[in-house]
């Protein structure tokens, strides 16, 4: 993904360290937040696992070192998230948390309303379900 010039999102947002701290800024939220409860009842204890997967998925998807694929390949993300029953208010949950996070940190309105709409994209894209309940498929 590349921002309107030939700069990269991964160099845009200050690269690994702008990345983990949207990261870190997004998981914060999600365990912070009472109205995204449901979805960190979906995340193990732990969320370190959690943050280093979408660290490497994210440095990939915004043009850094493609980190999640040197390690797991593919990222399949509708296969990976298969287990999970993710509707309607799980993908709110999880775009609230991502809209705030990049709200937090991403300046450039234009850049930012981009990164929304492909999150967007992809958290639909996860719906697997038409119900809301948050347990394993």
């Amino acid at each position: 993904m590349t921002t309107s010039t030939t700069q990269t999102v991964y160099e845009a947002l200050g690269g690994e360290a702008g990345v983990r701290a949207l990261v870190l800024r997004f998981y914060t939220l999600m365990d912070e937040l009472p109205e995204s409860f449901a979805l960190r009842m979906m995340h193990p204890e732990s969320l370190s696992g959690s943050e280093t997967s979408l660290f490497e998925f994210l440095s990939g998807w915004f043009g850094g070192p493609d980190l999640y694929v040197a390690k797991k390949g593919h990222p399949r993300l509708r296969m990976r998230h298969a287990n999970y029953r993710v509707g309607p208010a799980m993908r709110d949950q999880w775009l609230s948390c991502m809209k705030q996070a990049l709200d937090a940190q991403v300046t450039d309105e234009d850049l930012r309303a981009r990164l929304i709409e492909k999150f967007s994209q992809m958290a639909n894209h996860l719906i697997n379900a038409e119900d809301n309940r948050t347990s394993a498929a």
